[in-house]
């Protein structure tokens, strides 16, 4: 019996999740699935041009399972870019990075998705709907933003 997978850490949700060649209706492409795990091993290795051990450490995964994973990842990339199928974003075993906020007017603490767009000074609490958090690190303590 397999080991069911760990999940990984995933920074950033992709914008765009679907991405076809120009002037082909959908329903005529064949289709390749990246899971969001491997778009995370992409995004860290390719676009940051990160180390592995560094890509490994920020997925919280082992250094060979990163690179099975980025290999999985560009192998579907060149097969959809050189064949001219759809590629779409989606499942694998992934979890979310959050940060954790405290609200500096009711002392909330809430939680955003990292790749979000939002900064403590943008926070909304949900409890009090006012804004300005501040990050709350691993010892409960962060930076201030008001």
């Amino acid at each position: 019996m397999a080991r069911p997978l760990k999940p990984r850490r995933v920074e950033v949700m992709p914008e765009v999740s679907v991405f076809k060649p120009a002037g082909v209706p959908m329903r005529e492409l064949d289709e390749v699935v990246l899971t969001v795990d491997e778009f995370e091993a992409l995004r860290l290795k390719d676009l940051e041009a990160l180390e592995q051990e560094d890509c490994a450490l920020r997925m919280n995964i082992s250094r060979p399972t990163f690179q099975r994973i980025l290999t999985a990842g560009r192998t579907k990339v060149a097969d959809a870019l050189t064949n001219g199928k759809l590629l779409r974003v989606e499942g694998g075993s992934y979890r979310l990075a959050m940060r954790k906020f405290r609200c500096l007017g009711c002392n909330h603490e809430f939680d955003l998705p990292f790749g979000s767009g939002q900064r403590g000074l943008d926070a909304r609490c949900p409890e009090c709907d006012t804004t300005g958090a501040q990050r709350v690190g691993e010892r409960g303590r962060g930076k201030r933003f008001r």
